[in-house]
């Protein structure tokens, strides 16, 4: 930096970038509004211990108001002028500074220590912004499935979420934001990639905010900043986001391999021939009808396998096809009423999103039986008697059975 002209003009931008008035800034650090515009005019020296104080309230790095390669362009600033709303809500808006304080302060604290980050240069997705919801969905589903096989993932669920993301190179910090924001990413040279998920939020609903905002990360490096928040959440970015996340944290292939393991998806008449040198014997297999329907019981086993909540996997089915409008609704309804939370308690899956349930093979296990036990008995092929006694091996108590059994939409062949 060459004069104290400068520094002013830095302190002035950090200032504005932060939506503050000089009276706010004076206050918060014990100067008149006064003294704040002489020293943004470089009329007035600064003391090392208020120049601390400036980049501690406008969320900077002290050293960054003396880099040759000082960032004019802020990552709030940005966000602040594409949202004009956001700058005008005063808890959010101190709730975005408050997250780049925190990530520049993480990112001191690993240099600092000589912890070594890889950079998230790794993977970089190239797109046009998509013209059309159609198109954004595809682009977010495309980007998914590419990073999923650069990754190793296969189609399997994903375990450790934010280890994996952060083995890529983003920081990810889990703070309070206001209800309405799901999550943001920031981005700058001081601090790099900083991944922000709500903390009042739940564990499920934060799994899919991570990997939304991942798929912002990936596809949207050159922007500083961006938001998830309930206004936003039909812009076609927001829209490529959501698509990601669910390709990326529910593969299409491996739902519909786990939809086959519980006995679904299949198709309801299949022909088989057997060629013996001779001739061919076909054989035609037809599945009773109504068998291949999945029921709350299938719905919770899969949210659980893919560690994402029910909601998120009922519209990934029904994206799938995998069921229908109706069945959708009908689900729906079910776990609005609480059966869904109900089912997932009985089937002892993880309902609270405590990870040491999601690695206990026990409780897999048991989680298992119970949902074939219940099927068996929806296809009429176990009595009620035989699904009590199955389900008391493994401990489950027979008022709660038959209290699922009054609840849940477990209806029968005969009742079709």
């Amino acid at each position: 930096m060459n004069d104290q002209q400068t520094l002013g003009n830095r302190i002035r931008a950090a200032r504005e970038s932060m939506n503050m008035t000089q009276a706010v800034l004076g206050r918060a650090i014990n100067l008149s509004r006064v003294a704040i515009s002489q020293i943004e005019l470089g009329n007035r020296t600064v003391s090392s211990t208020e120049l601390e104080a400036i980049a501690r309230t406008l969320c900077r790095d002290l050293k960054s108001f003396f880099q040759d390669d000082h960032e004019h362009e802020d990552s709030l600033k940005v966000l602040f002028r594409a949202h004009r709303e956001l700058s005008r809500d005063k808890q959010l808006s101190r709730a975005l500074q408050n997250c780049v304080e925190i990530g520049h302060a993480l990112a001191t604290l690993e240099r600092l220590l000589n912890i070594d980050r890889p950079p998230l240069h790794a993977a970089y997705y190239q797109f046009d912004s998509p013209q059309t919801r159609w198109q954004a969905i595809e682009q977010g589903a495309a980007v998914a499935t590419a990073e999923r096989k650069r990754l190793g993932l296969g189609d399997h669920p994903i375990g450790d979420l934010m280890l994996l993301l952060e083995s890529q190179g983003l920081r990810i910090g889990i703070l309070p934001l206001p209800d309405k924001v799901s999550g943001l990413k920031l981005w700058n040279r001081t601090m790099g990639s900083f991944i922000v998920i709500n903390q009042v939020h739940p564990w499920l609903r934060r799994r899919f905010s991570i990997a939304h905002e991942y798929a912002h990360a990936l596809i949207d490096q050159q922007s500083p900043a961006s938001v998830s928040y309930q206004d936003n959440r039909t812009d076609f970015l927001e829209i490529r986001a959501n698509s990601f996340a669910a390709e990326f944290l529910m593969p299409k292939d491996g739902v519909e391999q786990y939809v086959h393991r519980l006995g679904k998806g299949c198709p309801t008449r299949a022909q088989f021939a057997v060629y013996d040198e001779h001739e061919a014997l076909c054989i035609d297999q037809r599945l009773a009808s109504g068998s291949q329907a999945i029921k709350i019981h299938d719905l919770v086993l899969l949210a659980h396998h893919f560690s994402v909540s029910r909601p998120a996997m009922l519209y990934r089915l029904k994206n799938l096809r995998l069921i229908t409008q109706p069945q959708l609704e009908s689900l729906q309804q079910l776990e609005l009423s609480g059966v869904g939370k109900q089912m997932a308690a009985f089937l002892s899956t993880d309902e609270n999103g405590k990870q040491k349930q999601k690695t206990d093979s026990p409780l897999e296990f048991r989680s298992r039986f119970l949902s074939l036990a219940l099927e068996a008995y929806r296809r009429e092929v176990i009595t009620e008697s035989k699904l009590l006694e199955l389900t008391k091996l493994v401990g489950s108590d027979g008022i709660q059975v038959k209290k699922i059994l009054s609840i849940a939409d477990l209806d029968t062949e005969s009742d079709k």
